[in-house]
């Protein structure tokens, strides 16, 4: 749910340890923090889940720990009006959406992961965390990186965009978010439709990419992604059978779930009843070679 693809675990987060330990470094309002989770669960002991912080932001990140674990989500406000959803609200219905209460972790990705392949943006993140971020504060895993502040976003230049892969368009919607990037943290304490539209005053950020950040920073229910070229087509088949689905019908079909529609369409997507997918946005290719 928190990461920018698989190989992004090595960045930000680090994989599960065996003991059943994960770690997460974030840039809080109070400074870089790295998260040690260890979830020691067991069938008769229940759940046991502890936590150590360490850098600037460490009692921050703790305080916000009960929500980044889903603590604040209400799953069972859920209702299933479907047969697919309700068979695999059967199978997931703890499913839990996490909180972070940061905005710009999830922003700056969103906007790298615009109308390309889910790999290319996944190298142009993993290449500017890896030059720009932080080593996180603490004993935390090898090859981590604290993601960069905005004041640093804003030194990269034109062509570190370019050998990352990353047009100009993308480019200077990140550069254009940085002036503001403490208006838009306010954003994950606000309700989802004021948030949205905090988000896309900033030129370059859409209802795709303000959907996807929130999901996120908020643990929005409701935050369903518009204008995906997948994910109507994916709900539109595993509802009624549709081949061509559209954002349009998207809507309709999931107007019974108003409030909770995100939660939906992760039931649906991870009940597996799925078409083939469709070629992504634009094909593969790295700018820089160009």
């Amino acid at each position: 749910m928190l990461r920018s693809g698989d190989e992004d675990s090595l960045r930000t987060e680090a994989p599960q340890e065996p003991d059943g330990t994960w770690w997460r470094a974030s840039r809080t309002p109070e400074g870089p923090a790295t998260l040690q989770i260890t979830d020691r669960s067991a069938p008769v002991a229940g759940r046991q889940i502890t936590a150590a912080a360490w850098g600037p932001g460490a009692a921050w990140a703790l305080e916000q720990l009960p929500a980044l674990l889903g603590g604040d989500d209400e799953p069972e406000a859920f209702q299933p009006r479907h047969r697919v959803v309700a068979a695999a609200h059967r199978k997931h219905g703890g499913l839990r959406l996490a909180r972070t209460g940061l905005v710009m972790e999830s922003l700056v990705p969103s906007v790298l992961e615009q109308r390309i392949t889910s790999g290319s943006a996944h190298y142009a993140w993993r290449r500017l965390l890896n030059r720009y971020g932080e080593k996180p504060p603490g004993p935390a895993p090898e090859g981590m990186r604290t993601p960069p502040s905005a004041a640093t976003w804003r030194t990269v230049p034109s062509w570190e965009w370019h050998r990352a892969g990353v047009d100009r368009s993308r480019a200077a919607a990140i550069l254009r978010i940085c002036p503001y990037a403490s208006r838009l943290e306010e954003a994950a304490s606000m309700e989802l439709p004021e948030a949205m539209a905090r988000l896309q005053l900033i030129p370059g950020i859409g209802p795709w990419t303000a959907a996807e950040t929130l999901q996120r920073a908020l643990g929005a229910p409701d935050a369903l992604t518009l204008g995906d070229l997948h994910l109507p087509v994916q709900i539109g088949y595993a509802l009624i059978g549709a081949r061509n689905g559209t954002d349009e019908q998207m809507l309709q079909l999931l107007e019974p779930y108003a409030g909770q529609r995100h939660r939906a369409a992760r039931l649906i997507l991870l009940g597996g009843r799925l078409p083939n997918r469709r070629a992504h946005r634009a094909p593969h290719s790295r700018i820089a070679h160009l």
